[in-house]
């Protein structure tokens, strides 16, 4: 899940409502939450992803979900190259976190980043700036052989 200075408020003026709310509903309706695409792993791996564009869908990420699939995970899009921060506020597994260039190249990763445990939780960073964020299963990165430097494959939505 995406942290930033603007989402920290909006986030804590409704976002625990609404995941509330969905939770009790269950499943989305088909085409109610983010697209989904496939993505390649440097493996080969090809894993279905959620496409976060907009800022609610961002600041969301995989809060209040009890697992991820192995064959799933989610990609951030980001209007400008930056250090964008990423914490684990209401998440309930570990994950791993890939920051790619506009090239797809991965710049930085943070493996097993833990669930956030006590407030303030700590928000983890790119040492170089990113235009996406992919957020896999925590060791998924190393058996899929991504590392700085390897390439992420994928096709934008249009």
């Amino acid at each position: 899940m995406v942290r930033s200075a603007e989402m920290r408020s909006s986030v804590s003026r409704g976002l625990g409502a609404v995941a509330l709310v969905l939770l009790g509903l269950g499943a989305l309706p088909l085409g109610a939450g983010p697209e989904e695409i496939p993505l390649t792993l440097p493996s080969g791996k090809v894993l279905q992803v959620e496409v976060m564009v907009k800022d609610e869908d961002r600041a969301m990420g995989l809060m209040f979900r009890p697992s991820l699939a192995l064959d799933r995970g989610m990609l951030f899009l980001f209007e400008h190259p930056d250090f964008h921060g990423i914490w684990m506020k209401n998440c309930k597994f570990p994950i791993d976190i890939l920051w790619l260039d506009e090239a797809r190249t991965v710049v930085h990763l943070m493996e097993n980043a833990p669930p956030c445990k006590a407030e303030p939780c700590p928000v983890f960073e790119p040492l170089r700036r990113a235009s996406y964020v992919v957020e896999l299963n925590a060791g998924q990165a190393r058996r899929e052989k991504a590392v700085v430097g390897s390439s992420v494959l994928f096709t934008l939505p249009r």
